[in-house]
């Protein structure tokens, strides 16, 4: 990316069209569990420090927290000097005294994993401008030579979209102009009565189309399910192969739904991907420069569209992997996205990341030394653990093994303002979710059988996130009235959830989670035919369960024992915020 504009975008594998074909990948994919560890944001925000990273690693071991998997102990923002030093990355030499690599040295004298943050952009979100932009080699470099084994990357001051902090003006990268008509050789087609517009995204108005572009995801407004970008598809049928030439009717801007950004397709070859001149208002229309374009015999689809907040995002990140392996060979790092669900890293994460963000932040009120930071069960945006599990819950069919996992940001267990039901609900519902298990508070707060340890160390739990079976838990049924629980964006927390993981040893977990702020007194159950519909296809031995003449179940959360012959499994109460988690094994 040069001269003020995003790059050419050349590699077909970069490109829109070739997000869900799995055999177009960019790297080499190995199977990964999700990451488990601890990250310093929530807990100290950018006042982390090099002896409070010792002493959480040392906590760690401590706890016994590395022997049940929390191996990742990783700085967030705050940790870098403001500005860099000969073009390079430096420690903060108040906070870190030592340097990176001698505390990667002491982390993984431990047993331990360091891991280390960075931005796609020009500045970290903290201001600092270090952002990765334009130093993506010697950054990358620099990581290995610090040892890294996991990398964070952000997505605040991002040139080629309107994200965090960037400028609301680059929305004319996100966007298509509104568009009035494309003419072909003499003859004019209008978008809003000759075009297929597809997707959910775009919006036909006053004779024109607007938003011709991708969701931004940042916030919780709309669902993650389904096609989240728009097209303008135009047939038109050539009575042989031939050169043409195209013009579109538009109009530019560089606001959040119509900007100047253009790319033009026949069927899936490109022709045009460019900045189209500014006109004198988002709905002043004006004729393009003539488009040249090729026509095949039959019927063509002529595309008009800007993928580019996806494939700006994809390439950025894509570059800094590149770099990562240029540097450190084959060198195992775990690469975690953290743009927020903007551009919706559930179509393109499984080609970089192991993880991607689905939301903004859990929480905002992190903490400091000495004051353990705040966390919300619910809120209107992001920053409460249902914000998050509304939307990762009907993510499943996106995460995978050799995918990569939808995360929905770190565990707040441990911050003010939850209770213990409201914890181990929030624990349970990350482990069903295969999300990241990183711990975001202070350890210190932390001993041995306290009511947190039980949680954060529950080997029952955490093994339902690290099955190597891999496979994100759906949710089967809900209270809330709708026809398809598992795909339903459900932002009403009045209800009660049933989520379905299969296991690698033929056994399903079944967790209950009672959303509400109320106590629910009412019988809730899932028959063994409802589980076999839902998650039958991914089961080691449905037949087995199907056929069983009882099963065994286990209690995740009291670990009562029981055997039982009956044909369903339920609940008949859940205290306000509580979970209920069993394991079935067939007999």
């Amino acid at each position: 990316m040069d001269n003020g504009r995003p790059s050419v975008i050349n590699d077909s594998r970069l490109r829109f069209d070739s997000f869900a074909n799995r055999s177009d990948e960019l790297f080499t994919k190995k199977e990964r569990l999700p990451a488990m560890g601890w990250n310093s944001w929530n807990a100290f925000g950018s006042g982390n420090t090099e002896a409070l990273t010792r002493e959480m690693a040392s906590k760690i071991k401590e706890l016994g927290l590395d022997k049940l998997g929390y191996k990742y102990i990783v700085l967030d923002d705050g940790c870098y000097k403001p500005e860099r030093v000969n073009g390079r990355l430096q420690a903060d030499e108040v906070k870190f005294p030592s340097g990176f690599r001698a505390l990667a040295d002491y982390i993984h004298s431990l047993g331990l994993k360091f891991g280390m943050y960075n931005d796609i952009g020009t500045r970290l979100c903290s201001g600092a401008e270090v952002g990765i932009y334009g130093y993506e080699k010697e950054d990358c470099e620099d990581y290995i030579n610090w040892d890294i084994d996991f990398i964070k990357v952000d997505n605040c001051y991002y040139m080629w979209d309107n994200a965090t902090f960037a400028e609301p003006s680059n929305a004319k990268y996100s966007y298509a102009p509104n568009i009035k008509s494309i003419t072909v050789e003499g003859k004019t087609y209008y978008s809003t009565k000759d075009a297929v517009v597809t997707g959910t995204r775009a919006e036909a108005k006053g004779g024109y189309v607007s938003f011709i572009g991708t969701f931004d995801g940042t916030a919780p407004d709309h669902t993650p399910v389904g096609l989240r970008s728009s097209e303008l598809i135009f047939e038109i049928e050539s009575s042989s192969d031939r050169k043409a030439e195209l013009t579109v009717n538009y109009a530019a801007g560089e606001e959040e739904g119509v900007g100047s950004w253009l790319q033009v397709a026949v069927d899936d070859k490109y022709f045009f991907d460019e900045m189209l001149p500014l006109t004198k208002t988002p709905d002043t229309f004006t004729n393009s420069a003539p488009i040249s374009i090729e026509l095949k015999a039959g019927m063509n689809m002529i595309r008009i569209m800007n993928h580019r907040r996806q494939e700006n995002t994809l390439h950025s990140y894509a570059l800094i992997k590149e770099m990562l392996i240029a540097a450190g060979g084959d060198k195992d790092i775990v690469f975690s996205i953290c743009e927020w669900g903007k551009t919706q890293p559930q179509d393109w994460g499984h080609k970089v990341g192991d993880s991607w963000r689905i939301l903004n932040d859990i929480t905002f009120q992190v903490g400091s030394d000495g004051n353990n930071g705040n966390a919300a069960w619910e809120s209107d945006y992001t920053t409460s653990v249902t914000s998050q599990y509304n939307k990762a819950v009907i993510m499943d069919e996106y995460s995978g093994l050799l995918k990569g996992w939808n995360d929905p940001d770190m565990l707040v267990i441990g911050m003010d303002r939850l209770n213990f039901e409201m914890y181990r609900s929030h624990m349970a519902m990350w482990c069903m979710m295969n999300a990241p298990l990183m711990l975001g508070m202070d350890l210190r707060r932390v001993k041995v059988g306290d009511d947190i340890h039980k949680i954060i160390a529950d080997e029952d739990l955490i093994a339902l996130n690290q099955d190597p079976l891999g496979i994100q838990a759906k949710r089967i049924f809900t209270t809330f009235d709708c026809e398809s629980p598992d795909k339903t964006y459900i932002r009403d927390n009045d209800r009660i959830d049933v989520l379905a993981k299969p296991l690698s040893d033929g056994s399903v977990a079944l967790a209950f989670f009672n959303i509400s702020t109320e106590d629910k007194v009412e019988a809730v159950s899932v028959s063994r035919e409802k589980i076999l519909s839902m998650i039958g296809s991914k089961m080691v031995n449905p037949e087995k369960f199907k056929n069983a003449s009882s099963f065994h179940i286990r209690d995740l959360i009291n670990k009562d024992e029981q055997d039982v012959s009956e044909d369903s499994f339920g609940i008949v109460s859940l205290g306000l915020c509580d979970c209920k988690v069993i394991k079935v094994t067939p007999i």
